[in-house]
């Protein structure tokens, strides 16, 4: 379809059309999935598609005008500060999702620095682990802020000592996870808020994974590292509601410890021929929808509804995670505080990604990792049910990878494993962005070609293959 169709259609038949178009999609409802999607159970899902739809066309633009949704997110901000263990002067507002939850903070704390004549002509820096969600990187790019990436110690924890020394005059704010999206691990939160407070450099602490889920695990009887606001020298704290918090997508929480640090994130133009204009966050018009089903969910869930769904959730990750451990080859990366946490190849014969593959072709969805290589997962309530298969698979996948290990050097594992290792990593970015550019142009080409041809990643691979052996051979 490339133009608007010249005559109406019936509802119902662009439903069904609409339907259609998804019988290829990842099948996240029977666990099939280990990210993207955190399906409660259907009847969840059905109760947020109903608090959506009461606020649907509701624009939290303009505040005065529909104070419903004022009240949703003022209520949501405290419930969340509550849980987070903030205090009365907790202050905050409602984002789109976590990646404007990190867009924000990098925003805010470059214009704190400039109304306090921090940082001059010279770039300003934030610092963070190397392990921080990519989003902070995108942050730093939209922002104009330089990146200090600090390198992980062997537990995949941030080195505090080497962050320590990458502080200078230029440094905005300091950013660590709670936990790191690959690894599962929370990073020293009460030794880098130290190190905040004496250098007085604002902390925020991303928990957009954590933020509705390490609470519930301490409330149920887990020992967990300080992470939120008890810590002296946290001043923000992200959360995503639509991920443990099981609200509908997309929808995050941005906390700041007090009004000194929220009142820079706010947007105030009053010279605009259409009126002043007010914003408290990246968006203009804010869909009413997510904010009002955020409130449902914590209202329909509450603490004991979360408490049970954490447990039972725990119960899950400590099963695979036991069983991924006893097969032969296989071991978990460093040591996870929650549900989140990746596992690696101890034999060299075993390929890792070659397992991905193994497991792709037996109807799941994998996410790799890199640096070092792994296969990664995010545990639901759905895996519940999935989890014995899940097993029983990855085990199979692990011995015929061992009987077969020329698989490693073919397809997506062939792929995956050059593009973790290629020293030019620029080349790698142009790839990509020619992929992208396919993706988003005007014959908008697919990742996995509709005619039988080969997965674009893997013609992506052959042409960074290809370019590498051309530089070799000019070398």
């Amino acid at each position: 379809m490339t133009s608007i169709p010249l005559n109406s259609k019936p509802y119902q038949e662009v439903l069904e059309s609409m339907q259609s178009f998804g019988k290829d999609d990842a099948k996240y409802k029977n666990g099939r999935t280990w990210s993207l999607v955190y399906h409660l159970n259907d009847e969840h899902t059905q109760f947020l598609k109903d608090a959506h739809g009461l606020y649907f066309s509701e624009n939290g633009l303009n505040p005065m005008a529909f104070k419903s949704l004022k009240r949703f997110e003022h209520e949501v901000v405290k419930m969340a500060a509550g849980l987070l263990n903030g205090d009365q002067n907790v202050v905050g507002t409602m984002t789109s999702g976590g990646t404007e939850s990190c867009l924000l903070p990098v925003m805010t704390y470059r214009e704190r620095a400039k109304a306090k004549k921090r940082i001059g002509s010279i770039k300003p820096e934030i610092i963070a682990p190397q392990s921080i969600h990519v989003a902070w990187e995108k942050a730093c790019k939209y922002f104009n802020v330089k990146m200090v990436s600090i390198p992980l110690k062997k537990d995949f924890r941030v080195d505090v000592m080497a962050l320590k020394k990458k502080i200078n005059k230029h440094t905005i704010m300091i950013v660590a996870s709670a936990p790191s999206y690959p690894h599962g691990v929370i990073d020293p939160i009460e030794e880098i808020g130290q190190v905040a407070l004496e250098r007085k450099i604002p902390f925020h602490v991303d928990a957009c994974l954590g933020g509705f889920f390490l609470p519930f695990m301490e409330q149920i009887g887990f020992t967990l590292p300080a992470f939120d606001f008890r810590v002296p020298g946290v001043t923000s704290i992200s959360a995503d509601v639509h991920k443990y918090g099981f609200a509908a997508k997309g929808v995050s929480i941005l906390l700041y410890r007090n009004m000194e640090y929220l009142k820079h994130q706010f947007f105030i133009h009053q010279d605009w021929p259409g009126g002043v204009f007010a914003s408290p966050a990246l968006l203009g018009t804010r869909p009413g929808g997510p904010i009002a089903a955020a409130w449902a969910a914590m209202n329909a869930l509450g603490k004991k509804g979360y408490q049970k769904i954490t447990g039972q959730i725990m119960g899950c990750t400590k099963k695979l995670m036991d069983g991924i451990n006893t097969i032969d080859g296989l071991a978990i990366m460093g040591r996870p505080h929650m549900s989140v946490f990746a596992y690696a190849s101890t034999d060299p014969v075993i390929n890792i990604f070659a397992v991905g593959d193994v497991m792709e072709d037996k109807g799941w969805h994998i996410d790799r990792l890199q640096r070092p290589e792994g296969l990664h997962a995010m545990v639901t309530p759905a895996h519940e049910a999935a989890a014995d298969q899940y097993l029983m698979d990855l085990r199979e996948a692990v011995d015929f990878v061992r009987e077969n290990p020329q698989l490693g050097s073919k397809g997506n594992a062939a792929m995956y494993g050059m593009i973790a290792n290629i020293p030019f990593r620029g080349m790698i970015k142009k790839q990509v962005l020619k992929m992208m550019e396919k993706m988003y142009g005007p014959d908008c080409e697919m990742p996995l070609d509709q005619e039988g041809k080969e997965p674009l990643a893997i013609r992506l691979g052959a042409r960074v293959m290809n370019r590498l052996k051309g530089f070799s051979k000019k070398k």
